[in-house]
């Protein structure tokens, strides 16, 4: 297949009508006339589960990737949390849009995400009506279980996926069953029943048939790794010996002017930071296999002949936070730790070696992978299509929008924060490249000037004027609540 990019296809669509209605989708705007199948990419997409940009060093062939192609330093997701950030993802709306906070329970989950009628819209429905092959593999959302029928006579294949093998809880990475387009198939705890090697073979073999079949395929490979309990493939468990979790200015330090939820939390003792450095090192561990999955992907595409014409995306759901902030393992706050992860693009028309600083989100590959494809999308997604990006400057939004319900005592959330991993209530927030603001339900705020501040530990709201307070409150209040046309305008805010 040869590749051309569409100069101006698909301008990046903003136009939130109903975010928080159980309605249908609206239907597709009117498409923009699409290219020729043979002219449009290939996409293998890549989502892993809580990756860290700490663990970057610990992938080879993904900094090898950042190489070719091209890397948004600011990207960051809508909900540090999986199953919220997933929903944006497959959307391209933020939880205020989706109605998905959490992973599970009124606000969240799997169930929720398929009773407000989100699946009959999603990228994969986007791509499979322009034509395309998809597949999926590996996590989907929370409390998705691979055998249920939700009243059918077969498992549950969500629209959209032409091919379908989804795991439920596959954290352990063995001893687990995946819904293989329909019939449910059970691994178990051989060296090659490795969760995250199973998906990558399955995988390969889509790309090859696809290519044989000579028809442009999206493929979604989802790890569960690195996310607890961190298991490494057999071969990687006794890697990186003496590798301690990193020591950044932000480890074992509170913020001056903390917030209630944190503000009590003591030094860690000797054993808590013994305890961090094993699980950085088997997180460490446990990505040397998405690394492999990562190469061998890449190889197959080479060794069928379409590599040329395949965009590869590698991202995570949401960061972790391992020391930071006097917090144990963890994530769903608003630091950098937690919403600012890896996303990397390669592929024809991407300019190689170059890194982005646009604050991109994770409600942005929606419409960029529709925009690939030539696809229509609906008007009403939040983000916009980062191709202008991925081959020179365009003008962008100034600030990403953080939205979390909280705090979490789920006892069957596999994320549910242990005592002292960080367990904030719920908060917004805005993030732009020079500073970070939080407002939470209980009246706590927070403003890092990150230019000044990286490590996030001078919160310095208490220092800024009631006229500068009013306007960050009336930015954020505005990117909450938007609808329609004002999604454009609210996420552009002073810097």
């Amino acid at each position: 297949m040869g590749f051309r990019l569409l100069a101006g296809a698909l301008a990046a669509v903003c136009l939130l009508t109903a975010c928080t209605s159980d309605r249908p989708p609206e239907p597709a705007a009117p498409a923009t006339p699409s290219a020729p199948a043979d002219t449009r990419p290939n996409i293998v997409f890549v989502l892993t589960d809580d990756l860290s940009m700490n663990l970057l060093p610990f992938m080879p062939h993904l900094r090898d990737l950042q190489r070719r192609g091209t890397t948004f330093t600011e990207y960051t997701v809508s909900n540090s949390l999986c199953c919220p950030s997933r929903a944006s993802l497959l959307t391209g709306k933020f939880p205020h849009g989706t109605g998905i906070f959490t992973n599970g329970g009124v606000d969240g989950g799997f169930v929720h995400f398929h009773r407000r009628g989100h699946e009959r819209s999603t990228f994969a429905t986007d791509l499979r009506r322009a034509g395309y092959r998809t597949a999926f593999l590996g996590k989907y959302l929370n409390r998705y279980e691979p055998a249920n029928t939700l009243g059918g006579r077969r498992p549950y294949v969500p629209p959209g996926w032409t091919d379908w093998y989804a795991a439920g809880n596959g954290y352990a990475q063995f001893d687990y069953e995946l819904n293989e387009n329909g019939v449910i198939r059970h691994y178990g705890s051989a060296a090659d029943d490795y969760l995250t090697d199973v998906i990558g073979a399955k995988a390969s073999a889509f790309i090859e048939e696809s290519a044989a079949a000579r028809t442009p395929f999206l493929v979604e490979v989802a790890t569960f790794a690195p996310h607890s309990p961190y298991t490494p493939a057999h071969r990687d468990a006794g890697a990186f010996a003496g590798v301690t979790a990193p020591r950044s200015p932000a480890f074992d330090a509170l913020p001056a002017n903390a917030p209630a939820w944190l503000a009590d939390r003591a030094p860690l003792t000797a054993e808590q930071k013994a305890e961090l450095d094993v699980v950085f090192r088997k997180r460490a561990q446990s990505v040397r296999s998405i690394d492999r999955l990562l190469a061998s992907l890449q190889a197959t595409l080479s060794r069928v002949g379409v590599a040329d014409d395949t965009v590869v995306v590698f991202t995570s759901d949401n960061g972790f936070h391992l020391g930071e902030y006097r917090l144990l393992p963890g994530k769903q706050t608003a630091f950098d730790t937690d919403v600012r992860v890896p996303l990397v693009v390669a592929g024809p028309g991407v300019r190689a070696g170059r890194r982005v600083a646009e604050p991109v989100q994770n409600v942005d590959l929606r419409p960029t992978f529709a925009g690939f494809a030539g696809a229509a999308v609906p008007a009403d997604l939040h983000g916009r299509d980062i191709r202008p990006l991925l081959s020179g400057d365009a003008p962008w939004r100034t600030a990403a929008l953080i939205e979390h319900h909280g705090p979490d005592f789920d006892p069957t959330d596999p994320d549910r924060p242990r005592p002292g991993s960080g367990n904030p209530p719920s908060y917004a927030a805005l993030r732009t490249g020079t500073y970070t603001y939080v407002e939470y339900v209980d009246g706590s705020r927070e403003f890092y000037n990150r230019r000044a501040d990286p490590h996030q530990l001078r919160n310095i709201f208490p220092l800024l004027s009631e006229a500068r307070r009013a306007d960050l409150h009336e930015a954020l209040k505005k990117l909450t609540t938007c609808r329609g046309a004002t999604c454009r305008t609210a996420d552009r805010v002073r810097g």
